[in-house]
């Protein structure tokens, strides 16, 4: 949680952070911003004080509404810091931000650096800075040891509302998008509109993004709306042109977000159109079995990648092909069990094979809980995900209820 921030800029001995870029689609941005239009910023916390947010002056509006301190980039002089810089731009950007942290206190010691941009001129700025400040340690890090993450791993309750909040909303375009299916007729096998041509993949994800958009929310990141062989590949997001034909399997996995890169939701769900044949309902019984155990399990304080060793061997156990000893598998299980879920689609905890023992499953993360079986030489894959709130009583919220159904029987 953001109230933990100074703890661990002291653990990780950071003096000071900076993060820049826009408040929108950033997450670190947004995280201490709360968003709005602010286009180009950057903010600088010294340990053991508040933050400072440095604007352009044409949205110097947008940055009192985050309640945060402020600063104007014009308090520094352009025209002076160029000629200074020997007309060098990136000289001058540099010398603004010593500037900048000498007015915090910040001449030496270790810097933390997040946000977004463009990263040869970040590269360029960054490293003129340093140049510009030789006792000045800029340090980068990776999101597997982020302090940026670890302290978003954890939630308040408003936090955690807003990503229900989202699940509401996606499952209700999930509703929309099987009712949508379900509504058309047959013919060959396959879904046809009233012209009389197929249904495709491309079809359904232009009605996904309408209606999302009709309910105020973003789809950044595109939808996996996937059918047969698609399926089989994780994160295949679908063939347009596919047709939506019966008895193949769907996988739909969906993750929008608030408007302006705020929080997002994470759901997925395996369907088949009027029936399933017995090789997909093999699978995906297997599937629905992990995923129920896994629920059943899910402890207060546990290593999130003992869920992903515990997957592993029920799936073995099963007959199923994994990643526990052998990375390279791609066909059966293929993947981690889960992440964390915020800002970020994916963030800490994690489960997979750089997880740590600081990923638990602590009071106030939102995971997700997404076990799958992929067969692609087989034209099926099956995957089951819901997000999932961890309560300091030890209680796992779903935060969106929706049907586990497989076959989506046809009402034409």
């Amino acid at each position: 949680m953001k109230t933990e921030l100074d703890r661990l800029m002291q653990e990780r001995n950071f003096d000071a952070m900076l993060i820049t870029g826009p408040a929108q689609h950033n997450p670190a941005m947004y995280y201490l911003t709360g968003g709005g239009h602010i286009t180009s910023a950057d903010l600088i916390k010294p340990r053991g004080a508040g933050p400072v947010l440095y604007h352009n002056p044409m949205e110097r509006d947008e940055a009192a509404a985050t309640g945060l301190k402020t600063k104007n980039f014009v308090d520094y002089n352009w025209g002076s810091l160029l000629k200074q810089a020997g007309g060098d731009t990136i000289k001058a950007t540099a010398l603004r931000y010593k500037a900048m942290l000498a007015d915090q206190g910040i001449s030496r010691g270790r810097l933390a650096v997040y946000g977004k941009g463009e990263i040869g001129a970040n590269f360029a700025v960054l490293s003129a800075l340093q140049a510009a400040m030789p006792d000045l340690e800029i340090v980068g890090e990776t999101d597997r040891n982020s302090m940026m993450l670890e302290a978003m791993s954890t939630k308040d309750a408003n936090e955690i509302n807003r990503i229900r909040q989202m699940g509401v909303i996606t499952t209700a375009v999930v509703g929309q998008v099987a009712d949508f299916l379900t509504s058309h007729k047959v013919k060959d096998e396959m879904l046809v509109k009233n012209d009389g041509q197929p249904l495709t993949i491309g079809d359904v994800k232009g009605k996904i993004n309408l209606w999302l958009a009709e309910k105020g929310v973003e789809n950044p990141h595109g939808t996996i709306f996937a059918i047969g062989r698609d399926a089989g590949v994780p994160h295949s997001t679908g063939t347009p042109t596919d047709v939506m034909a019966l008895g193949k399997t769907i996988v739909f996995d969906i993750y929008p977000c608030e408007a302006g890169g705020g929080y997002h939701y994470d759901f997925t769900r395996t369907w088949c159109l009027g029936y399933a044949p017995d090789e997909v309902l093999a699978i995906y019984d297997d599937v629905y079995s992990v995923y129920q155990d896994l629920m059943e399990q899910l402890r207060l304080n546990v290593p999130f990648k003992a869920y992903q060793d515990l997957t592993c061997d029920l799936f073995e156990n099963q007959g199923h092909a994994t990643i526990k000893d052998d990375s390279s598998v791609q066909e059966g299980y293929v993947h981690s069990v889960g992440h964390g879920l915020g800002l970020n689609i994916h963030e800490a905890p994690w489960s997979g094979s750089g997880a740590g023992e600081k990923d638990l499953l602590a009071p106030g993360a939102v995971i997700t809980i997404e076990p799958g079986l992929y067969y692609p030489s087989k034209g099926m894959g099956c995957r089951l995900e819901d997000s999932v709130a961890v309560h300091a009583d030890g209680s796992f919220e779903i935060l969106a209820d929706y049907p586990l159904d497989l076959v989506l029987p046809l009402k034409g």
